[in-house]
């Protein structure tokens, strides 16, 4: 295993670390609405096997090993520079959000709209995190299945989830959120 495959599974398992005392909490809490569709049920599923499972099966066999490829050291450590740059955002957008934060689309019972921490520049850091980690890992992965499937996925799941995502949060927040959108970018901080 190189050392980029082990900053992957480091940062996978940070990730999960960073994640594990909200997911608890977040189990305790009443929703007011959940819409979670077969669609984005097999999207996730999806990104799962691109995120997890190829990823594993190409780090632990010689199976996936007809699509390897080799990048000059730089870009291993170019992925190791974004994925920690991920782990930040991950990080700083589930310390802003605490409770509100859900794998799905949800509304809990006393959801908040929140505008502070990272969330006062950028409306999505979570996605945010993800598109630097679908960028990085097929920087520490250098196989074409195992590093690029995760992008493959994540692009349509982010179109498909940002536009359902603000629809249901302008219902929930109204000319609150529809300011807050004005004021800030989905993912990169607005200019201007």
């Amino acid at each position: 295993m190189s050392i980029f495959e082990i900053v992957y599974w480091l940062a996978l398992m940070v990730e999960m670390v960073i994640r594990a005392p909200l997911n608890k909490k977040r189990k305790q809490e009443k929703m007011s609405e959940q819409r979670v569709s077969q669609q984005e049920k097999l999207i996730l599923f999806l990104l799962l096997i691109g995120m997890m499972i190829l990823p594993l099966i190409y780090s632990a066999s010689t199976w996936l090993d007809f699509a390897n490829y080799t990048m000059p050291a730089w870009g291993g450590w170019l992925g190791t520079t974004l994925m920690l740059g991920a782990l930040f955002v991950f990080w700083r957008a589930h310390a802003d959000l605490g409770l509100n934060w859900s794998p799905s689309l949800e509304i809990r019972e006393k959801h908040e709209l929140i505008t502070k921490g990272i969330y006062a520049v950028i409306r999505h850091p979570m996605y945010a995190s993800q598109w630097l980690w679908v960028i990085a890992q097929p920087l520490l992965l250098q196989n074409w299945i195992a590093g690029l499937v995760n992008l493959l996925i994540f692009i349509p799941f982010y179109l498909l989830r940002v536009q359902a995502e603000e629809k249901m949060m302008i219902e929930k927040f109204g000319e609150e959120y529809r300011s807050y959108m004005g004021r800030t970018g989905a993912v990169l901080p607005k200019i201007g």
